[in-house]
């Protein structure tokens, strides 16, 4: 049986970090894009999602993403990623949304960012 999907939130002064937990594919976008409007209500100055939890993700969880950075963009928001695995990060690079979104090594450097 899979590993239940889940999204953990935190927050640290005017930064809102979201770690999800699981693979990141069609049947749990939904969950992952509710969990980044509900952290984007609270106008954060910075959301960072912390990818270290996910083995995996397909092109839903991308598109979930770019939804975030441009309800993030219109927010003031700066949308941060940080710790993908080698497998999510090939997937921004074939895409070639790299270059689009900030992406960090950890999650201190991402709350500086």
């Amino acid at each position: 049986m899979a590993e239940q999907f889940q999204v953990n939130t935190e927050k640290r002064q005017e930064t809102t970090i979201l770690t999800p937990h699981g693979d990141i594919d069609m049947g749990v976008s939904p969950q992952f894009r509710e969990a980044l409007r509900t952290a984007q209500e609270s106008h954060p100055r910075r959301l960072v999602v912390n990818m270290g939890g996910v083995g995996y993700m397909d092109s839903s969880g991308l598109a979930t993403l770019v939804e975030a950075m441009k309800l993030t963009r219109g927010d003031g928001t700066r949308l941060v990623l940080c710790a993908l695995s080698d497998r999510v990060k090939a997937i921004f690079e074939i895409a070639r949304l790299e270059k689009y979104f900030t992406i960090t090594g950890d999650l201190d450097a991402a709350v500086q960012a």
